[in-house]
């Protein structure tokens, strides 16, 4: 096989005789270019399944500090390690990412903004919002903190 584009199925057409097919590549791959729609639209999913789990972690930490004060104190000790502070602050972009992309698509639902270099820009203003806001958050929190 020279190319992927050049593999086949064999399969059969509704009479029962054996035809070719082409295969479908994938989406990312050699076929494909990475583009700044599904870069973003990749993204906003990978940041909503993260903000499940980030929940998940905030309902553990809710449930640890009304049963006792040991387990608090544990939940406290690792959500304050390095660690902790990392997927707190990777909880914090999912939020704000999934946010600002959310306007994104508000938009989108009223017609506006499909023109390719208005898609890229806005992809580019929703990474850039979304480090801005995080950035921002963490530094306030710190000072606070």
């Amino acid at each position: 096989m020279k190319h992927v584009r050049a593999a086949q199925m064999i399969g059969r057409n509704s009479e029962g005789d054996l035809v070719s097919r082409p295969l479908s590549p994938f989406m990312i791959g050699t076929a494909y270019r990475a583009q700044m729609s599904s870069m973003t639209s990749i993204a906003h999913r990978i940041t909503g399944c993260a903000l499940g789990v980030g929940t998940l972690l905030l309902t553990l930490w809710l449930v640890c500090a009304a049963t006792a004060a040991q387990a608090f104190a544990d939940i406290q000790g690792l959500l304050a390690s390095w660690l902790g502070l990392l997927m707190l602050i990777g909880f914090t972009f999912a939020l704000f990412y999934h946010f600002c992309n959310g306007i994104r698509h508000l938009a989108w639902d009223s017609g506006r903004g499909f023109e390719l270099g208005a898609m890229h820009r806005n992809g580019w203003i929703v990474l850039a919002a979304s480090v801005i806001l995080t950035a921002g958050f963490w530094l306030v929190g710190f000072l606070v903190w």
